[in-house]
């Protein structure tokens, strides 16, 4: 079951092995009332104690298959289910130190039925949360 937040407080943690860590992800659920096609994510911007990361560069883990953003935008065959997370993981040398960290995310979502020079919808939030020691 997912939380009601848009940031998950479980899955924000520091990436590759220790002692040299590549990066960190963090769950997302999607901010919307239903499923939605991976293509019409147009990535998330992720802003972690005032350190910003843009959606240009990150990678997207939608089931058991990670993006790139153009590849996200290519993915018509691929959905985002309403009940499952999604991961965004961001490269940073060295990943996050433990403790806690203020997170921003803004996912930017195309909506079909939204003209196109209202596009994309973008849904932002805050919260704390910990990266700890493993």
């Amino acid at each position: 079951m997912l939380e009601r937040t848009l940031v998950q407080s479980a899955g924000f943690r520091n990436t590759g092995e220790e002692g040299a860590r590549s990066g960190f992800e963090l769950r997302l659920r999607l901010p919307s009332y239903r499923g939605l096609r991976a293509s019409l994510v147009d990535g998330v911007d992720v802003v972690v104690d005032g350190e910003e990361f843009g959606h240009e560069a990150n990678r997207y883990l939608i089931g058991d298959a990670e993006f790139t953003l153009d590849q996200l935008r290519e993915a018509a065959d691929v959905r985002w289910p309403m009940d499952e997370a999604g991961v965004v993981r961001i490269a940073r040398a060295g990943g996050l130190a433990p403790g806690v960290h203020e997170v921003t995310v803004r996912v930017r979502i195309q909506q079909s039925y939204i003209p196109i020079e209202f596009q994309p919808s973008v849904f932002v939030e805050s919260r704390y949360a910990t990266v700890v020691q493993p």
